[in-house]
């Protein structure tokens, strides 16, 4: 299965594959382009037979800040976030000290 990765901005028309579990390679230009690294989670959205891939970065949270402004979420998930990768830097420590 391929899935093309169009209206890239500042990047045209790219593609990538699907593996046998599901897996896409994203470019690495666009890795690099959206600060895009190992463990970043992204929400993923189906609308009108695209995917719609968006990286939850700090980025992200600060441009949905003003739509959830008054709600106290941004600063929730950002520190949710921040929990999550401090978890993943332990699993890679503990890791690479049992080898």
């Amino acid at each position: 299965m391929v899935y093309n990765f169009e209206k890239v901005r500042q990047g045209g028309h790219m593609e990538t594959s699907v593996t046998v579990k599901g897996q896409v390679v994203i470019p690495s230009k666009i890795r690099h382009r959206l600060g895009i690294k190992k463990g970043t989670k992204f929400y993923v959205e189906e609308r009108k037979g695209e995917i719609i891939f968006r990286p939850l970065n700090k980025e992200y949270f600060q441009k949905m800040s003003g739509v959830l402004k008054r709600s106290g979420l941004v600063k929730a998930l950002e520190e949710t976030r921040s929990e999550d990768l401090k978890r993943e830097e332990e699993k890679i420590g503990r890791r690479k000290g049992s080898r």
